[in-house]
């Protein structure tokens, strides 16, 4: 039996929400990179996030499922935390600019579109093919300015890696992840990736971090709002919607942040990356409504 789906309104409103969260992790994680190793920041993220879900399953009574059922959360949180989000944090801290790493992840749909038409997960019609493409143009129009040419080939070999955890991720996620409790789930998720994660951080970063306000503050962010927020809509999302259209609001991603940017970084908006937002918005527009369609 398919799984049941919201309703339109219910599912944009839910995808709105999404890329809102989401992308306020983008600031918020320039800003504990700077008082943090990478790794140790990410393990301090998803452990803490890990320990709330885990509590709240416990306090709720929810049901954790068959040992096959851990496994298989397990395995999506390796690629969905700990493989997409060290990738891009070493990028980040090996000198990739964040236009770079906009770019390389924000061709993640267009990734999960064909991992899920090769596994014969999905079958997209033409409109959703237009409708990626489109969105990639967009993304390549708002990190434009952003882009130079000094990324070192670790950096690009980070950003890859980053860009095959979030894209195989959500693919065996929607597989088979998506029936898993909530609660129970993305603790299994945060918790798997954060033992996968700290190995490094003990030993190749001495697991550094800066004990101030500094720190805190905007890790309680990415912990509050990005892991346990951002993490629970997409969880929902994956449930109830195929895994390309739920990839596609990764193009609104980098539009967003550049707003964000503007308010809080004083980044300027200019004519190209407002022509990439309405080029990116109308390849989720392209991608959701011809999937909603041929559902």
């Amino acid at each position: 039996m398919s799984a049941p789906r919201f309703p339109s309104t219910s599912h944009t409103a839910l995808g709105g929400a999404f890329v809102l969260l989401w992308c306020t992790g983008y600031i918020a994680g320039k800003l504990v990179v700077a008082h943090a190793a990478p790794l140790t920041a990410l393990v301090w993220r998803f452990g803490l996030a890990g320990v709330c879900f885990g509590a709240f399953a416990l306090l709720t009574r929810a049901p954790w499922g068959t040992r096959r059922a851990i496994a298989h959360s397990a395995v999506a949180g390796v690629l969905m935390l700990a493989l997409q989000f060290g990738g891009v944090y070493l990028a980040l801290s090996w000198g990739a600019s964040a236009g770079v790493a906009a770019l390389v992840i924000g061709t993640m749909p267009l990734a999960v579109a064909l991992l899920a038409v090769w596994s014969g997960a999905e079958r997209l019609r033409a409109t959703q093919w237009a409708g990626l493409l489109v969105g990639i143009a967009g993304v390549a129009l708002v990190v434009a300015d952003r882009i130079d040419g000094a990324t070192a080939w670790p950096a690009w070999l980070a950003l890859l890696a980053g860009l095959a955890g979030i894209a195989f991720g959500t693919v065996y996620q929607k597989r088979h992840a998506s029936d898993v409790d909530l609660p129970t789930g993305l603790a299994v998720q945060n918790l798997a990736a954060t033992a996968m994660l700290l190995p490094g951080a003990l030993w190749l970063e001495g697991f550094r971090f800066t004990n101030a306000a500094d720190f805190y503050l905007p890790m309680l962010w990415t912990v509050v709002v990005n892991s346990i927020g951002g993490f629970a809509l997409l969880f929902l999302l994956i449930r109830r919607g195929a895994a390309t259209q739920v990839a596609a609001l990764f193009f609104l991603m980098p539009p967003v942040t550049a707003l964000f940017g503007t308010w809080t970084l004083g980044e300027h908006l200019t004519p190209l990356k407002l022509a990439g937002f309405a080029l990116a918005a109308a390849g989720v527009w392209m991608v959701t409504r011809a999937g909603a369609r041929a559902a």
